[in-house]
């Protein structure tokens, strides 16, 4: 059972969802990233989700691409993200970190070094947007092989044929995207996510995260009564864009233990 698998586990059997938050590895700085982890860890979040920089973030919306750019510009790489999730390691081997990014720095690094390279420095699973499912069997069966969960996007759009191919190449969890957009824009629309959440687990038999569009406490709580996690991205890079250096983890921290306390409000 894979350190995700094992998270997912123990938070059903205390009644508890995850708290799945998301930052762009070398945003502000590379110095950065490694305390963000940290204060998010500290704050209450059960998976960590580290973005990739990439140059033409497709599926994030205006933050998220911002984070991106200032990664990219300070230097951040692929080989650089791994050495950040090593030095996490080093202090945490219990909370599972997730790499989300895209397909170029993959293919450009070959995709069984890339997932080797990622198991060595202790990533627990990976999450490329521009994979599909049923175009990627081979990258997500050595992603198993060595012990590393595919993980794939599920949306409001999907249809019974891409349940059934994430179905096969998946494991850990699905993200399911509650928003016919990018990251970080519209409303949330919680009685379509009310529909699709039984349906996905009935299909796919996989815990679902639902992500985009969950910018406070409030909201994140309503995702939690029908999703078995809750990912925030675009909210958590506003406020480390807000922030000075200095303040930007203790920021961070306190954001993501409010969201955790509203989180477990709701199993109390």
């Amino acid at each position: 059972m894979s350190r995700i698998q094992e998270t997912f586990k123990r938070l059903s059997a205390d009644g508890r969802k995850a708290l799945i938050p998301f930052i762009t590895a070398g945003d502000p700085s590379p110095a950065l990233t490694l305390p963000l982890m940290q204060a998010l860890v500290a704050g209450g979040a059960d998976i960590i989700e580290l973005g990739v920089p990439f140059s033409d973030p497709m599926a994030d919306g205006p933050t998220i691409q911002r984070a991106s750019e200032r990664a990219l510009a300070a230097g951040m790489s692929t080989r650089k993200v791994l050495e950040i999730v090593k030095a996490f390691r080093a202090g945490n081997t219990e909370t599972p970190v997730v790499l989300m990014g895209y397909a170029n720095p993959i293919e450009a690094m070959g995709a069984e070094p890339f997932v080797r390279a990622a198991v060595e420095a202790g990533v627990d699973g990976v999450l490329v947007v521009d994979y599909p499912p049923e175009e990627c069997l081979n990258f997500a069966a050595t992603c198993r092989s060595l012990g590393l969960d595919p993980i794939f996007l599920l949306a409001p759009t999907s249809t019974e044929q891409r349940f059934a191919d994430v179905a096969q190449a998946g494991s850990g969890y699905i993200y399911y995207v509650s928003l016919k957009g990018v990251t970080g824009s519209a409303t949330l629309d919680l009685e379509e996510v009310a529909r699709r959440i039984p349906l996905i687990r009935e299909k796919v038999g996989m815990p679902v995260g639902v992500g985009f569009g969950i910018r406070d406490a409030a909201t994140a709580a309503s995702i939690a009564r029908l999703a078995d996690a809750v990912v925030i991205g675009s909210r958590i890079i506003e406020e480390i864009e807000n922030s000075s250096t200095e303040e930007a983890p203790a920021r961070v921290q306190a954001f993501i233990r409010d969201v955790r306390n509203a989180m477990d409000e709701v199993v109390r």
